[in-house]
């Protein structure tokens, strides 16, 4: 508490709410790609998915902010390569309690990069098997499905377990 009663900042509480705004426009791009899913298991002309992936590719608000990457799947792929080369050894520096914590959240980062390459790959057989490819559809929205339940718990986790070591920080370790 200060002098004049009002309770104190955590030195490092700005780079916790950083860290949960990129994690909120990730957040509310899978809720497009949530929907994107629903659209191609109804049966979706493969025009009207490539024009949703391509809305989200140059609406979502990671573009507008200029992040130097053309598709979404890049902009998760570069939020986690930065994440794991700077912030994750400078955790483990910080707290080595947490090596266990920054395990599990490489171990995400590789799972979400899996799903990623299959989301890539199934769009494009998609689009070359055009509208008849029920069983690419089928795997296309689980995939889908897969990327947004493990990315959603993702988040969350790592915005908890890192949260206490961030708000003692002044700034990021890059």
């Amino acid at each position: 508490m200060t002098e004049t009663g009002h309770v104190s900042e955590a030195p490092g509480e700005h780079l916790v709410a950083e860290l949960k705004w990129i994690h909120d426009m990730i957040r509310r791009d899978l809720r497009f790609v949530h929907q994107l899913a629903q659209q191609v298991d109804e049966g979706a002309p493969v025009h009207d998915i490539g024009a949703a992936v391509r809305s989200l590719q140059t609406n979502g608000p990671l573009w507008q902010l200029k992040v130097n990457c053309l598709r979404y799947c890049h902009v998760v792929h570069l939020h986690h390569s930065l994440e794991s080369s700077t912030l994750f050894p400078a955790l483990r520096r910080a707290d080595p309690a947490l090596s266990a914590t920054v395990d599990r959240l490489e171990s995400d980062h590789r799972e979400v990069a899996d799903l990623l390459t299959r989301i890539e790959t199934l769009a494009d057989h998609l689009s070359e098997a055009g509208d008849s490819s029920a069983t690419t559809r089928h795997d296309l929205v689980g995939a889908l499905t897969d990327l947004r339940t493990h990315l959603l718990t993702h988040l969350d986790f790592e915005e908890e377990a890192i949260g206490p070591t961030l708000r003692g920080w002044h700034s990021w370790p890059f």
